[in-house]
């Protein structure tokens, strides 16, 4: 048997694999947190509004009564019907593009779970934008908001584009954002949240903004359990101040116990604004993140 080309990858961020499954499922955002007027926010599983909006292909647990049979019988594959509800939903991803976001493939991470989380959003004909803060003055680069699956490649070239440096606080991009976006939603914010200014701020800033916060730290391995001995200098990625420190080994307790109570707080700035969170390491495939994770955790479904 004669094994075809394969097919060209679309982005370098995700294996077409991957790509394909995750454009079936949909991020599982808090109704409370959409938008009612225009009326954009459509379902997977189809609608009773008589307003068509696009397709998808069709998914195990789906309505039948939404298949689209004239496509079927011309490409041999279901295809389903989207149509428009009462709803309006924005998807908004902020990625921390920051210098000490470059240290063990963070910032990597943070653009693949970006695209992937984009793609359900625009094939779910969600309004979804793009932020990244790379610079010393907090001014993001910005993909503007956009619908449907057309803009996939647009949203994935962007995303590949981003690259990572500068020191301003996160707070600060975050509030560069916030003065450009509108409408209510999710907003994913990427980042390992090691940085200075005041983030219960921020997040008050983002949910008194209608967003639903969804944040996901990403470590590496490195910054989950450092292996130090001896004596050893330490330099801040971001502002290249120094730290000398003598027998790092006996401090380790100290950090492990300062990093999980820094998450317990990162949880509860969350949890305590209707929003979720997560922490991750870079070092877990980003397959078992998209499509096992994100999926147990009632991210996506």
């Amino acid at each position: 048997m004669e094994i075809g080309p394969s097919k060209p990858r679309l982005t370098t961020l995700l294996d077409n694999d991957i790509l394909s499954r995750v454009e079936q499922l949909s991020i599982n955002a808090s109704q409370r947190f959409t938008s009612r007027g225009r009326g954009e926010h459509l379902s997977r599983k189809g609608g009773s509004s008589n307003e068509f909006a696009d397709y998808r292909d069709y998914a195990e647990g789906d309505d039948v009564r939404f298949v689209d049979w004239n496509v079927f019988s011309r490409h041999r594959r279901p295809y389903l019907k989207l149509y428009r509800h009462e709803e309006e939903m924005s998807v908004v991803l902020l990625i921390d593009a920051s210098s000490s976001m470059l240290f063990g493939e963070k910032l990597t991470r943070a653009k693949q779970v970006a695209a992937a989380l984009g793609v359900m959003g625009l094939f779910n004909t969600e309004r979804v934008s793009v932020y990244a803060f790379n610079n010393d003055e907090g001014q993001p680069q910005m993909l503007k908001p956009g619908t449907g699956r057309g803009r996939m490649r647009e949203l994935l070239r962007f995303l590949e584009g981003v690259e990572g440096g500068g020191a301003a606080p996160l707070e600060t991009g975050i509030e560069a954002a916030l003065r450009r976006h509108r409408g209510r939603g999710v907003v994913v914010l990427l980042s390992d949240f090691l940085t200075f200014g005041d983030l219960p701020r921020s997040f008050n800033l983002l949910y008194s903004s209608g967003l639903e916060i969804f944040g996901l730290q990403l470590l590496s391995p490195a910054e989950i359990d450092p292996e130090l001995t001896g004596d050893v200098r330490l330099i801040d990625a971001e502002t290249q101040a120094m730290l000398d420190i003598t027998s790092a080994g006996n401090l380790l307790g100290i950090y492990h116990e300062y990093r999980r109570a820094f998450q317990t707080r990162l949880d509860t700035f969350c949890t305590q604004r209707g929003g979720r969170f997560l922490s991750i390491s870079t070092a877990d495939p980003i397959n078992f993140v998209l499509l096992d994770l994100l999926r147990r955790k009632g991210w996506v479904r």
